[in-house]
């Protein structure tokens, strides 16, 4: 489905002569994966918190599957860098909590044979009646990715899902986040600060600019460009810089972050 989410001349300024970002379009095709990198302060959180209906624009729209976003929604899931599962309850308590709110009248064996489905998905079987203090940095993380993706949202919006997660654990998950997605063809917008990660998990990735002062006066942050991904889709970590093309895609990517966002 083309433009199943479309964002059109997005704009959000705190001080009114010197926006943020300004014009930003772009839209996601139903089941695609897409990226979103720049500095600090570009704009790229803002963005998602627009598309989560947890903040406004100052000006433009966004439309998911033909209807204007306006609030928060279950049909858009969303994983934020910090886990937020409720200490007082286990794994499989936080997700059922999360799924109630979807379905609340869903039968009790067929909640917990949901809940279980989405933990075994992240493999954390195991542990799925501990506590978050009883989980690792990584299985907590886990924890969040089963809730959002056991509501069966629309679309997903990760942001920095993985940023505080030691390598290992961080490609790990990674690995698990893509079979997920290859299995459920979710739609899937997502922050990174890592090349490497929006190369082995994006089909597309946006490049933002800061907003800057130049000769001509200010000029707000924006969509720089929008890069393809050329690689195969079944695409592993242990592969990626094995294949052709990889180095060429990263490269260009560095060089923007480097030359072309005008970091602040």
């Amino acid at each position: 489905m083309t433009g199943f989410l479309k964002v059109e001349q997005l704009a959000k300024a705190y001080q009114a002569d010197k926006p943020v970002f300004a014009d930003v379009s772009f839209h996601l095709d139903k089941g695609e994966f897409v990226c979103i990198i720049g500095h600090s302060g570009c704009g790229k959180t803002t963005i998602l918190n627009v598309l989560a209906g947890l903040d406004t624009a100052t000006a433009g729209h966004c439309f998911m599957d033909g209807r204007e976003i306006a609030g928060p929604s279950l049909e858009r899931g969303v994983v934020f860098q910090s886990h937020a599962l409720m200490p007082w309850l286990t794994v499989r308590q936080n997700i059922a909590f999360a799924v109630k709110s979807r379905w609340p009248d869903m039968p009790r064996a067929e909640l917990n044979a949901h809940v279980e489905k989405f933990v075994a998905l992240v493999g954390l079987s195991p542990a799925i009646d501990k506590k978050p203090s009883q989980l690792s940095g990584g299985m907590k993380q886990r924890v969040g990715i089963a809730r959002a993706f056991a509501i069966q949202p629309k679309m997903l919006l990760l942001d920095e899902p993985f940023g505080a997660l030691d390598a290992l654990t961080r490609g790990t998950i990674q690995d698990e986040l893509m079979a997920i997605v290859n299995e459920t063809h979710q739609t899937v917008f997502m922050i990174t600060h890592d090349v490497d990660e929006a190369i082995l998990l994006a089909d597309r990735i946006l490049l933002m600019t800061n907003g800057q002062e130049t000769d001509q006066g200010y000029r707000p942050g924006g969509m720089a460009e929008v890069v393809v991904n050329p690689l195969p889709r079944q695409r592993t970590r242990a592969q990626l810089h094995h294949l052709n093309g990889y180095y060429d895609l990263r490269n260009h990517i560095v060089d923007f972050l480097v030359s072309r966002a005008k970091a602040h």
